[in-house]
């Protein structure tokens, strides 16, 4: 094994194994954009590059602006990937959890956008839209960050460029005004893409009987019941309602919306992803 290969961090190696075994019809095709013409001006974010920073304009306000152009937009895709303590959950302890399923798809599409000549970024703006191999390190690292602190997570959407496309995975089981406010400002923004539900397969079946505590992974939520059992039909019918809301809240803003199980093959949901996002753009 070359020093190069061992010192690729481990989530990156096998998101790069996982990338090369998906078929791809379109392998290696490099979209053109729509040109190289200055197209807006944007506030600077963390992690934007001081050369990337117009000092002209930005002198003439308090605050900076980076120039844009309008392949960077024609050609950019935000993650958003859900880092919540839901996220820790899997119902077998041989079976990935959803997090590590999520950041596992995350990332092996990152690798193939960027091979295919897009620009990958981050959604809330910690790792603007790059292309190259350096941004796939920038965003592994991100990937390992810590769980955060809340039981459930809420997409961030505030960085995403005028046109781009994007992807939110998560369990979605928070909320859903927060994925509703997200999808409100892709949608004036003209942001099209993907919303993926990681679920566990215990999460959709609900196999539990007689007496059983419920906790949250965060510990914050707890529920007792001795009839299990008796929850199942109810438990399944909120869970499709929610499904429901999530395919109605994505369909009205132009997105697409599935849902992964983690007892399932990642390359079937890896290729889903990139042929949707594909097709959309």
């Amino acid at each position: 094994m070359s020093e190069l290969v061992r010192g690729l961090p481990p989530l990156l190696a096998d998101a790069r194994h996982l990338a090369a075994t998906v078929q791809l019809g379109e392998h290696g095709r490099r979209r053109s954009g729509m040109g190289d013409e200055f197209w807006q001006y944007r506030a600077a974010h963390a992690g934007d590059e001081a050369r990337a920073i117009d000092w002209r304009r930005s002198a003439r306000a308090d605050v900076q602006f980076v120039r844009e152009k309008e392949w960077q937009a024609a050609q950019s895709v935000h993650l958003w990937l859900d880092d919540a303590r839901s996220m820790e959950f899997t119902g077998d302890p041989k079976r990935q959890a959803k997090a590590d399923r999520a950041r596992l798809l995350a990332l092996s599409l990152a690798v193939l956008l960027i091979r295919a000549g897009e620009r990958v970024g981050l959604a809330d703006g910690i790792a603007p839209p790059r292309s190259g191999e350096v941004q796939l390190l920038r965003l592994s690292e991100a990937f390992t960050r810590p769980a955060g602190e809340a039981d459930y997570g809420e997409p961030q959407a505030r960085a995403m460029l005028t046109g781009s496309r994007a992807v939110f995975l998560s369990d979605f089981l928070g909320d859903p005004a927060g994925v509703e406010g997200a999808l409100a400002q892709a949608a004036d923004k003209g942001v099209t893409g993907v919303l993926m539900q990681v679920l566990d397969p215990v999460e959709e079946a609900f196999p539990f009987d007689g007496r059983t505590i419920f906790e949250s992974m965060g510990g914050t939520l707890t529920h007792e019941t001795r009839k299990a059992g008796d929850l199942r039909d109810r438990y399944r019918a909120r869970l499709e309602e929610r499904k429901e809301r999530l395919r109605h809240l994505a369909r009205t803003a132009g997105w697409l919306f599935t849902t992964h199980h983690t007892g399932e093959p990642a390359q079937g949901a890896l290729l889903w992803l990139y042929a949707a996002l594909r097709k959309g753009g």
